[in-house]
């Protein structure tokens, strides 16, 4: 992650004084979010995950760009012209569902077979976890989509590959692929934000459970997110976790007795 941070940082000293060579690819030439802005059919709601291909998209011919692969990058930018001019393409493609689900599995990180199994919690000079309810500053999201989750006893659980912002007496989640590292709604379990902690560099996040417990911990339901509404379900979600790791009783503030009139 450092040095895709250090290599785009990277592009922007070169975009300031750009030679001929890095100009080959303009990805502002694309107008994508002009298009997004003026053209309706973009900005159906239907077609919010078109726009969300696109700018993955850019991000991809940004990232070629940055490589110095700027015949790729234009590759990719005429990919994103064409459907820019013809949203309705973004329609088409295959159906086959097991064709589709090979292709998205040789996406999928996969577990480390036969290498790493224990992290470096016992490394001399290791710091102590942070709880998240304790964190400051807060955490970007991106900073959580992604990261390693390990158990109390650091062992690989997987990866987090969403958060769910709670509204009103909803909690916060993650969801973490489990097991290993497989498509959310597989092999999933949804975990009370409150309940994780993270390492000083903030690179790794932990449960306050062993690897055996997280076992007991029920799979994600649905990858539609409908387990959401299922109040039942939920709560029988949360109160394992309460059950496992009980939620510290806060300690109420010392109030001055008013003086006497």
């Amino acid at each position: 992650m450092n040095s895709l941070r250090i290599s785009v940082a990277l592009a922007f000293v070169f975009a300031l004084g750009a030679t001929p060579a890095f100009a080959t690819c303009n990805i502002s030439d694309a107008q994508l979010e002009e298009a997004v802005l003026e053209n309706p059919v973009l900005r159906d709601p239907q077609n919010r995950h078109l726009v969300r291909d696109l700018r993955t998209l850019r991000d991809a011919a940004f990232l070629l760009w940055s490589y110095g692969l700027h015949d790729d990058c234009e590759r990719v930018l005429g990919n994103i012209r064409q459907l820019i001019a013809a949203p309705a393409m973004g329609q088409l493609g295959g159906n086959d569902e097991d064709e589709a689900n090979e292709q998205l599995a040789a996406g999928e990180p996969q577990t480390r077979q036969g290498g790493e199994i224990l992290g470096n919690r016992d490394a001399p000079g290791a710091r102590p976890l942070i709880d998240i309810n304790e964190l400051g500053p807060g955490l970007r999201v991106d900073e959580i989509v992604g990261s390693e989750v390990r158990s109390a006893d650091d062992k690989i659980v997987g990866e987090v590959r969403n958060v769910i912002i709670g509204t009103r007496d909803r909690w916060d989640y993650v969801i973490i692929a489990s097991g290993g590292f497989f498509i959310p709604g597989k092999d999933s379990i949804v975990v009370p934000l409150r309940y994780l902690q993270v390492n000083e560099e903030r690179n790794s996040f932990f449960l306050r459970i062993p690897s055996a417990e997280v076992k007991t911990v029920p799979l994600m339901p649905d990858q539609d997110y409908l387990w959401l509404a299922d109040e039942t379900w939920r709560a029988t979600n949360d109160a394992i976790f309460q059950s496992l790791i009980p939620d510290p009783v806060p300690t109420a503030p010392a109030t001055a007795t008013p003086a006497a009139q």
